[in-house]
Parts: C-alpha cells; structure tokens; sequence
C-alpha cells in the first residue's frame, strides 16, 4: 500500500501565536521568613529583643534569593517589624514581598506581565499555554487575559492543536 501526499502541519498554518506563561518564571530561591520565630512565648513581638536579633542575624543568607515575609501564628505584630526586616533584606534579597510563598510567586508574576511587551501579540490569535513543568498562578493567566484582551483578535487557552477558546474580538460590521 503506498501513501501519497505530504503531512500537513495544520498547527503550523493555523496563524496562532503560542505564549508560555512559565517563560516569565524568574529563576532564584524562594524563602519563606516566618517571624513567629522572634515572638517570646509565641505571642508577641518585644522590640529590644527584635532589634538585637536584626543586628545578629546572617543577612547574607538571602543573597540573591525571592523572599516572603509573614507571620503563621495569631499574633499582633506591629508594621515596624516586617519594615525592619524588609530594610535589611533589600541589600541581599532579589524580592521582598510580606505574604506567604503564593502570594510571592503571585507577586513576580505580576511584575513579569507588567513587564512584557504586548505589541508583538496586536492583532493575533495568541494562545495561553496551560501546563507545564512551572507552576504559573491563576492570577497570571486572569492578568495576560486582561492586559491582551484589548490587542488581540483572539485568546485561546491550552495547547495550538487542542484549545479552549476564552476571547475573540468581535469584527466591526
């Protein structure tokens, strides 16, 4: 049996524009800094005793690293004191962000999107890819939704030969 014709790439012909939201992911540590730690009996933050851990602590640590600051015990911890770690942590720290390691990945994503030029996606068929060896927030795919919807001709999300259509510009009559 002999098979004539080429194969045709459909994918390829179809004109859509692929985006991986994974291409944003900045690489570097996450850290997670937890001041329940510096609270006496696990309830509140003494001042004296806070200042000397800042002055002692191994800043260096946190060379080059993503940093969330929080705190996951009910406690009344003043502002000064996530403002004193966010002072010592922006000499070493790549990002200081006060939330948990979500709220960080959020975080450098928005900043990414912020970040990305959307001119090269005016007037195409872009799709969103949504799966992969990165974890993307849910939050980056509501905020490239947003930021491409007034380009674009069309948003499809999944992969170019399996895709769920979100948006498609309606052509003026």
């Amino acid at each position: 049996m002999e098979i004539q014709g080429n194969i045709v790439n459909k994918v390829a012909q179809s004109g859509l524009v692929s985006f991986d939201p994974a291409s944003l992911y900045p690489t570097g540590e996450r850290v997670l800094y937890d001041i329940k730690d510096n609270l006496f009996m696990g309830l509140i933050l003494r001042e004296k005793d806070f200042r000397e851990f800042i002055k002692q602590h191994n800043w260096a640590q946190y060379q080059d690293q993503f940093v969330a600051i929080t705190c996951s015990v009910d406690a009344i911890v003043p502002t000064w004191a996530y403002m004193l770690l966010a002072n010592k942590l922006s000499v070493m720290a790549k990002k200081v962000v006060f939330g948990d390691l979500n709220t960080l990945e959020t975080v450098l994503f928005e900043e990414a999107i912020g970040n990305l030029d959307l001119e090269k996606f005016r007037d195409q068929r872009v799709v969103i890819k949504g799966c992969g060896d990165v974890v993307v927030p849910q939050s980056a795919y509501v905020s490239l939704t947003f930021r491409l919807t007034p380009i674009v001709k069309s948003i499809l999300y999944g992969e170019p030969c399996s895709t769920v259509p979100v948006y498609k510009r309606k052509e003026a009559v």
